[in-house]
């Protein structure tokens, strides 16, 4: 018998044991397995966001008292954020965004001041938005994956060879929102530096599950530039963060303008603010802070490797019994060894993504996500599409599109919601010439 602590966790995570009307007005707790899109808050957070609302005030624009404190709070939750993610704070800068993807198109326009006619690498593995930024701004290639879907990392040597020292930057995310394979950042790091490049780990998928250190021991492994999202660990206040040497954003122009941005304007110049207040236009979203910072509290007072080790022994355990319905085919490595988080991609055969998820939903109130995930390049691969199948669906919009469901647990998550959604799939798959 299994010991289960996404219970004790559960009291810390605020709405999952809440009872929701179903399609028929019937109360019931549902079953979250989407936390790879975003999490719902922990309660800490929420404490913290109302605790500190008596306290709010604007920030570096008054001399109020309680302005003087938000100001405060607000600049030492950077040294909170470097702390968590294990970077030097004095050479690097943290910069708050809105989410990873703005963080990701803020440092395309950064690197493209610098260097405009470098070379770009990304992965086939990428989301979207680590991929689409580049392609805008410089010339792109990508670093090929396997049959599995896991990264080549020879490919990577390869083309940094071929390059030869024209690659300024190498875009590869920690954790991928598909498979959830960890890729070995440290190692790429490495092989990146060697050959004159820096490395931007999208940390989206990695940063609320595992441990991440921007600065090793071996420097030579350092991390240059991370991004991640609150909203994927338990704070959803729209704020995110963009992490890199303070020298790369110093000698750059901000691509967002006004207030806040600036040391000096006349009728006809402007001096800008120092890193990271000229990247950051506007007013501050101090509230976004206040909640990022206090989920980091809570997971490093749960500490990553218990989550990390409580999420995948609920992944291993819907691997295991999934392994067993007929019909389910899974679209990553099943080998009990592989790194990676706690993400699940499959599909029931002739049975449409869509149908499922929704057939999921509707008969036990279990949330999962279905389709390409942002990632559209990636799950072609996976499901063996051909260019002739893409450009058809391209010229018809209309007609339902290739995808798969994924299932990405989250430390509140349980065995007991495991089992309801391995006799909902069993039941699904007996009925399934229904569903076609």
């Amino acid at each position: 018998m299994y010991h289960d602590k996404g219970y004790y966790y559960r009291d810390m995570v605020a709405g999952v044991n809440e009872r929701i009307p179903d399609e028929n007005d019937n109360p019931i707790v549902p079953i979250n397995f989407d936390n790879a899109a975003t999490t719902p808050a922990f309660k800490s957070v929420l404490a913290d966001i109302v605790d500190f609302s008596n306290c709010y005030s604007s920030i570096h624009r008054g001399t109020g008292y309680k302005s003087i404190l938000s100001s405060k709070v607000y600049e030492n939750s950077r040294k909170t954020i470097c702390d968590f993610v294990h970077c030097d704070y004095r050479k690097n800068t943290v910069i708050y965004v809105k989410n990873a993807t703005e963080a990701i198109n803020k440092l395309s326009y950064a690197i493209s001041c610098i260097n405009k006619d470098c070379i770009i690498l990304s992965t086939r593995m990428e989301h979207h938005s680590n991929d689409l930024p580049w392609r805008t701004k410089f010339i792109v290639d990508y670093i090929d994956v396997d049959e599995l879907g896991k990264l080549k990392i020879d490919d990577l040597k390869n083309k940094l060879e071929k390059y030869n020292g024209k690659v300024k930057l190498v875009c590869v995310t920690g954790a991928s929102n598909v498979t959830g394979y960890k890729n070995p950042i440290y190692r790429i790091a490495k092989i990146c530096h060697r050959y004159g490049a820096k490395i931007l780990v999208d940390g989206a998928q990695l940063v609320p599950h595992f441990p991440i250190y921007m600065k090793s021991s071996n420097k030579d492994k350092n991390i240059d530039f991370l991004v991640f999202s609150a909203h994927k660990m338990y704070a959803p206040f729209g704020i995110g963060v963009l992490i890199g040497p303070k020298e790369t954003f110093l000698c750059t122009e901000p691509d967002h303008v006004g207030g806040g941005t600036i040391d000096i304007v006349t009728d006809d110049s402007v001096t800008w603010a120092e890193p990271p207040d000229r990247n950051e236009a506007g007013t501050p979203n101090i509230m976004g802070v206040i909640a990022l910072t206090a989920a980091i509290r809570t997971l490093r007072h749960l500490g990553m490797k218990n989550i990390d080790d409580h999420e995948m022994n609920i992944y291993y355990y819907a691997l295991s019994r999934l392994k067993k319905i007929p019909h389910i085919k899974i679209y990553c490595d099943t080998d009990y060894k592989c790194d990676k988080v706690a993400i699940l991609p499959f599909n029931i055969k002739g049975i449409h993504h869509e149908v499922t998820a929704k057939l999921l939903s509707q008969m036990s109130g279990i949330a999962v996500r279905s389709g390409c995930f942002c990632a559209q390049p990636y799950v072609k691969r996976l499901l063996g599409i051909s260019e002739e199948e893409m450009k058809y669906y391209q010229q018809n919009r209309d007609v339902k599109r290739p995808g798969m469901v994924r299932l990405s647990f989250s430390l509140y998550n349980t065995y007991s919601e495991v089992d309801v959604l391995v006799e909902t799939l069993k039941t699904i798959v007996r009925n399934r010439s229904c569903f076609r």
